[in-house]
C-alpha cells in the first residue's frame, strides 16, 4: 500500500487519537449508560456501543494500514509520481492538487489518489503534458503547468 510519509504520519496520529482518547472515553461512558438500568429502553447505551463498535473497526483497519505501508516520495520534479504537487490549467484557471497514496485521499484539500481517474492520467507525465480526463460535466482537458 503506497503512502507518503505526511499520509502515514497523520494515520499514525489519528490512531493515537483514537486508542489513547476517542476508546477509553467510549468505554467509560458505554459503562455509565449500562448502570443506568434496563438496556433495551437506555438510547445512549446503544449509541456508545455502535460508536465503540465503529471506533474499533477504524481502529483495525488503521492497524493493517500502517503494518502494510509502502513509504514513497517522488525521485524528482521531471515527471508525476505519488507526493508531488502538480500544477494544472483546466478551463484557463491554475489548480494545484497533491498526488498522494489511496488512504490519504482527501479531494476537498486537493489530495487526490494516484489511482482516481485525474491521478491515472497525470502519473509519468512531465511540465507541458496536456491529459483528457471524463468528468460528470463532460471531457476536461488537464495541461500540466508545474511539479514540486
Amino acid at each position: 500500500m503506497l503512502i507518503t510519509q505526511v499520509g502515514l504520519d497523520q494515520l499514525k496520529i489519528e490512531l493515537d487519537q483514537l486508542t489513547n482518547t476517542r476508546r477509553p472515553a467510549l468505554v467509560e461512558r458505554l459503562a455509565l449508560a449500562r448502570s443506568m438500568g434496563d438496556l433495551a429502553e437506555n438510547s445512549d447505551y446503544q449509541s456508545a456501543k455502535e460508536d465503540l463498535t465503529f471506533v474499533d473497526g477504524r481502529i483495525s483497519e488503521l492497524e493493517e494500514i500502517i503494518k502494510s505501508a509502502q513509504i514513497t516520495k517522488p525521485a524528482g520534479n521531471a515527471a508525476i509520481d505519488i507526493g508531488h504537487s502538480v500544477t494544472v490549467k483546466v478551463n484557463s484557471h491554475d489548480t494545484v492538487f497533491h498526488i498522494v497514496g489511496e488512504w490519504e485521499a482527501d479531494p476537498k484539500h486537493s489530495k487526490i489518489s494516484h489511482s482516481s481517474p485525474l491521478g491515472l492520467a497525470l502519473m509519468g507525465k512531465k511540465v507541458g503534458d496536456k491529459v483528457e480526463v471524463t468528468a460528470p460535466a463532460g471531457k476536461l482537458v488537464y495541461t500540466v503547468v508545474a511539479i514540486s
